[in-house]
């Protein structure tokens, strides 16, 4: 059978999307938003993810603690276009992504992992080698 597989990311998509990062952290945590729900809450932008036609960014955001992740997330997409327009202002690119905020699941993941590898019987799986 046929397995199809994701390209990897260009050198190209990958320097857009951190370059959006630093500027999407500038504009989030130093410049404020329009958003009651986002006054006041550091958010971490982990990672920028863009479409090989670079029209499309996903934004993964996690809020300082993960608290309130969803409220976060969903106030974030809400004023993405003003986002936006404040990014156009300072990349030179000739059109900027549209933006969709995800939550960021990898801290929850690498946490459980954790937990697995210290559990007890994985430690004594390791000690009868």
């Amino acid at each position: 059978f046929r397995r199809s597989f994701k390209a990897a990311p260009t050198q190209r998509q990958r320097r857009v999307g951190e370059e959006i990062r630093h500027k999407l952290s500038t504009i989030i945590n130093r410049d404020g938003l329009p958003s009651e729900a986002l006054n006041g809450v550091p958010i971490t932008i982990t990672e920028v993810r863009v479409s090989p036609d670079l029209r499309n960014a996903s934004v993964f955001v996690m809020p300082l603690g993960g608290e309130n992740q969803d409220i976060v997330v969903d106030a974030l997409n809400s004023v993405s276009s003003s986002i936006r327009f404040q990014l156009a202002k300072g990349l030179r690119l000739r059109s900027v992504p549209t933006l969709r905020f995800v939550p960021d699941l990898s801290y929850d993941k690498a946490s459980h992992l954790d937990s697995i590898l210290n559990s007890s019987r994985v430690a004594q799986d390791l000690n009868e080698k």
